[in-house]
């Protein structure tokens, strides 16, 4: 199915839409629950304001980002690496530094 310069509010329930490209699309106040991004690519994107809640994201790689503001609550950093710099190790070294 093709949708070009559609304005309309689409429902989708149990769908298979893999395989489907969105181009210059505004999905902003969309909502997406229980839905497999495997393998999905975010290319160019504003993702200002996001909350990203209970997700998987393992062997996800993430480059040329602005993370300014980002906050970290609860996850499970263990195997995270920034520039090849494993975080753990990072995060030790400040707890050094700050006496903590």
């Amino acid at each position: 199915m093709d949708l070009h310069r559609v304005t309309a509010r689409l429902d989708v329930n149990d769908a298979d839409l893999s395989g489907s490209r969105f181009n210059d699309a505004n999905l902003s106040g969309a909502s997406f629950n229980q839905i497999n991004f495997s393998g999905a690519r975010f290319n160019d994107s504003n993702m200002t304001g996001w909350r990203v809640n209970d997700v998987n994201l393992s062997g996800a790689v993430f480059e040329n980002l602005n993370l300014s503001g980002a906050v970290l609550r609860n996850c499970r950093l263990a195997g995270v690496t920034i520039d090849g710099v494993p975080l753990e190790e990072m995060m030790a070294a400040y707890r050094r530094v700050a006496g903590g």
